[in-house]
């Protein structure tokens, strides 16, 4: 559902992402692991067609999203780590704002705007401007959106960031039964490694652009001798040579 193939970015001399091949198969929950400025958020804005790749390419559904960015971008829902979304809306007027964006038919949209609004728990305040949200309601809102057109593949840049210990666990409940019951593919970048460890049928560990491990919790650790928690492991995969203890 997903692929990549030599996919590259460049700024510069500066390589943000070293070619990186993958294959995420539909209904996989795939986790993107790494520290801050490894390339995770880099690779996210290629797959969505926000940044043009330096080389390689990236296919969604095996539509090439340079290509044929409108079909590809059918298939997604996208969750920022810091969304925007328009003040001067209400929640409701942007949820069908979003709707208008990918054509949703009016009777879908009717039954399931009201249906999203109230599974995330801001129904109460869909008349509210979103200026006066909280960054949480926020977070909560841009989830029920991205859903609105019933995408087949959902990719999500740090998606705790502002939600409350329930939310974080409906969120995260939510997105697991998708891909079980209904082949939803995730893609979701975190630093939240016990949730990653927890949900993940498949992990990726890239540090300074570079994809360093590729496989399940399970193979990940078997790679390793020293037997030990996700947290672990990936903490001795991204020290950096300052960080190696003197032998």
């Amino acid at each position: 559902m997903i692929q990549t193939t030599q996919l590259t970015k460049h700024f510069g001399e500066k390589i943000a992402v070293s070619p990186l091949d993958l294959n995420i198969e539909s209904g996989t929950f795939f986790c993107f692991l790494g520290p801050n400025g490894a390339g995770k958020t880099t690779t996210i804005k290629m797959m969505t067609g926000l940044l043009r790749p330096s080389s390689g390419t990236v296919c969604v559904g095996g539509i090439d999203v340079q290509k044929d960015p409108v079909g590809a971008k059918q298939l997604m829902g996208y969750v920022p780590d810091h969304p925007f979304l328009y003040d001067k809306l209400t929640g409701r007027e942007f949820m069908r704002f979003v709707a208008g964006l990918y054509q949703v038919p009016e009777d879908y949209y009717q039954t399931h705007c009201e249906e999203l609004l109230e599974m995330f728990e801001i129904a109460h305040v869909g008349d509210q401007l979103v200026e006066d949200y909280s960054h949480g309601m926020r977070q909560k809102l841009s989830f029920a959106s991205c859903f609105l057109h019933d995408p087949k593949v959902v990719i999500v840049d740090e998606p705790w960031v502002g939600l409350d210990p329930k939310n974080i666990r409906f969120v995260k409940d939510f997105l697991k039964e998708k891909t079980r019951t209904e082949g939803l593919t995730v893609f979701m970048s975190t630093h939240t490694l016990s949730i990653a460890e927890e949900v993940a049928d498949k992990i990726g560990i890239i540090n300074h652009g570079k994809l360093l491990q590729l496989g399940s919790v399970e193979e990940i650790k078997a790679l390793h001798e020293r037997p030990g928690s996700l947290e672990d492991i990936f903490l001795t995969l991204t020290r950096t040579d300052e960080e190696v203890p003197a032998q």
